[in-house]
């Protein structure tokens, strides 16, 4: 469990395995933060949906990775010395079927500890109609459950991977405005439901962990020191964008990609 802990945000993450609604951005600044995205999307061609390290060529990205209101928010439960593991834009499109079965995140990543923790930062409104997240207070504590790849067409998880049977009568909708950040434990089993409104349900979704934490699948994985010290080097650093969609950070960016898939797969 992460300790280090700071104030009733620590303590209620602590005790539930999340927490929901903390404010990052003002409506107005996750706005402009949204229209970034879309214009990029418009100039480039095609969803930035579940691209990988997007900070990587994309400093509008960058700049939400680095927001130390997030940066507040995460040590408060992580404590001082923060790794970014990886980040990624997740939209569900108006109308989209597609859903996120009941897991838990840690099952798949091939991590040594639990001393993570993930942000995800809505852009806009996740809502029980958009699809928000779903999670079932206190289960972090229970630990790693059995999950079944079901391989479902309408799932979005790669695998279907999910945890059969769960009593969601004790589900808690995480709901948030544009400009509020969610955090959970990587044991808390959480799902979500399809998107049935008429406004894309944009995130921007960061995990975050102690330098401490080792990669067993693959070595010398990357990561990116956001504060404090990392004294174990385990993870190899990665540059910061300096214009937007440059080539070479690009194919950094699909190397990086395809080495964190197959540790997917495998974890």
């Amino acid at each position: 469990m992460p300790d280090g802990t700071i104030g009733s945000l620590g303590e209620r993450f602590l005790r539930d395995g999340f927490v929901a609604g903390v404010p990052v951005l003002t409506p107005e600044e996750a706005a402009v933060f949204r229209t970034e995205l879309e214009a990029a999307e418009a100039r480039f061609g095609g969803s930035m949906h579940y691209i990988l390290f997007p900070n990587l060529v994309f400093r509008s990205a960058d700049r939400l990775l680095r927001h130390p209101r997030l940066l507040d928010a995460v040590e408060a439960v992580l404590g001082p010395d923060i790794l970014a593991y990886e980040c990624t834009y997740i939209i569900k499109e108006p109308g989209n079927t597609k859903r996120v079965s009941w897991h838990q995140d840690l099952t798949y990543w091939g991590l040594d500890t639990d001393d993570i923790v993930s942000a995800w930062l809505a852009l806009s409104p996740a809502t029980e109609e958009s699809g928000c997240m779903r999670m079932i207070p206190g289960s972090h504590r229970v630990g790693q459950q059995r999950h079944v790849d079901l391989r479902e067409a309408d799932n979005i998880l790669s695998r279907g991977q999910t945890i059969q049977n769960v009593d969601e009568t004790t589900a808690v909708s995480a709901a948030l405005a544009p400009g509020e950040l969610s955090l959970h434990h990587g044991w808390t089993m959480h799902a979500s439901h399809p998107n049935r409104s008429a406004d894309r349900r944009i995130g921007f979704n960061t995990v975050f962990m102690k330098p401490s934490v080792r990669q067993k699948v693959q070595e010398r994985e990357c990561a990116i020191l956001m504060r404090g010290q990392d004294n174990f080097q385990y993870y190899n650093p990665l540059p910061q964008a300096q214009v937007d969609f440059d080539p070479e950070m690009m194919a950094l960016r699909e190397e990086i990609d395809r080495r964190r898939n197959a540790t997917w797969q495998t974890g």
